[in-house]
């Protein structure tokens, strides 16, 4: 009975938007990396080239960000529930195109059209942030990275099998119409959500349509309001955002391509890293809200840089160490600035901060591919070796500029 009582008590915030969100991330993060696997691969298959990789994910990432000042100004004003729950649906029907693409091209529309559909995305960050209470935080944050580990480790094996029986084009059609039923489903358990803005406004389509310019303004504004711990820490995560926009869209392509890994070999490694995000998720995330925010994101930097060396230098056996501590990094920097975020932002400016954060992260996510993409044409390790080199100025201005605040907000 005592274990009982104890888990009741560790685990009494999950009900509400908090479980229904966490129910949906099941269906969307398994679906999610099924295609994700071999993702760059598909764009190749189709015609695409290094350069295509890294243009469709600027185009993509441009898409998100345009539409981050308005979701985070909506969010705020009108309400979290209606983004959400609308808004996932169109997500579910953007990856059709990706399902049926005939070419790398409409790659690159699909692209577009699923990010614009993410204008829920301020929306969504504000309410998980409104639905845990401030002591839980760390566990909370923790535990969707736990949910998404679990959910995503089968995906490469799936990936794999759908690889070795239909090859790589039509396992990867297959793929995203599994994509695109589950995400439906996930768009269905979302219209349950419960609105956390106390008498949200009700919108009209004239304020729809200046929600770009009233966001702008308004995002901007709740920067001058909020602690400059924010401002910092928005500007560590900017340097964090660039560095991983160059790598991520090669990351498979460098491992086969250049470390000679076979497509199965990488799907594999892949259920290794979330094994080891599943592992380390909840001691983390009790380990942020014991000690604080602030440490657990120094360690994070920290186990990121031996990590990417492992990477570029690697064998299978390297390959394995390196996603495993990439995993461990990965698991702290998010529960951790999640937190910090949510503890430093009152409540009615999150949706904005999130939303200004969002726009210039994309911005810098959108260049960061290309630079990535010219880096890579130049020499494969070029994305890695810079990343390495922007450790530096994160791990600075967080041990330097951040401070954790004496109350956090609720």
């Amino acid at each position: 009975m005592g274990i009982v009582a104890t888990l009741k008590r560790e685990f009494s915030f999950i009900r509400g938007n908090y479980l229904v969100l966490v129910l949906s991330w099941v269906f969307m993060d398994f679906a999610h990396e099924i295609p994700g696997t071999y993702y760059s691969l598909y764009i190749l298959a189709l015609g695409g080239t290094e350069f295509s990789i890294g243009l469709i994910s600027f185009a993509g990432f441009l898409a998100l960000a345009s539409v981050q000042f308005p979701g985070g100004y909506l969010a705020d004003k009108y309400g979290r529930r209606w983004l959400v729950s609308t808004m996932t649906f169109g997500v579910a029907l953007s990856f059709l195109i990706f399902a049926f693409a005939p070419s790398w091209h409409t790659i690159l529309i699909g692209a577009v059209i699923t990010n614009l559909c993410l204008i829920y995305q301020p929306a969504l960050l504000a309410m998980i942030a409104d639905s845990l209470p401030s002591e839980r935080r760390g566990m909370g944050y923790s535990i969707i990275n736990l949910i998404a580990s679990v959910s995503t480790t089968p995906g490469p094996a799936i990936a794999a099998m759908l690889f070795l029986s239909f090859g790589l084009v039509n396992g990867m059609r297959i793929a995203y119409i599994i994509v695109f039923a589950l995400y439906l489903t996930a768009a269905v358990l979302r219209i349950s959500l419960k609105e956390t803005v106390k008498d949200p406004a009700k919108i009209s389509a004239r304020e729809f349509l200046n929600s770009y310019p009233n966001g702008l303004k308004e995002s901007v504004r709740a920067f001058k309001i909020v602690p400059r711990a924010v401002l910092f820490l928005f500007l560590a995560n900017v340097f964090a955002t660039f560095s991983f926009a160059m790598i991520m869209p090669f990351v498979v392509v460098y491992a086969t391509k250049t470390l000679g890994i076979s497509e199965v070999a990488w799907s594999l490694l892949l259920i290794f890293l979330f094994i080891a995000m599943i592992i380390t998720s909840l001691p983390s995330g009790k380990f942020i809200d014991k000690i604080g925010r602030k440490i657990p994101l120094l360690v994070s930097y920290v186990i990121m840089a031996p990590a990417i060396l492992l990477f570029v230098l690697g064998d299978f056996v390297r390959l394995l160490i390196a996603l495993i501590l990439i995993g461990l990094s990965q698991v702290l920097l998010m529960s951790s600035y999640s937190s910090l975020q949510a503890d430093l932002v009152p409540k009615e400016q999150r949706g904005k901060v999130i939303g200004f954060t969002n726009f210039f992260n994309n911005i810098l996510m959108a260049f960061g591919s290309v630079v990535g993409s010219v880096l890579y044409s130049i020499s494969p390790q070029f994305p890695f070796f810079l990343l390495l080199i922007l450790l530096m100025p994160e791990f600075l201005i967080v041990l330097l500029l951040v401070d954790e605040p004496k109350k956090r907000q609720e």
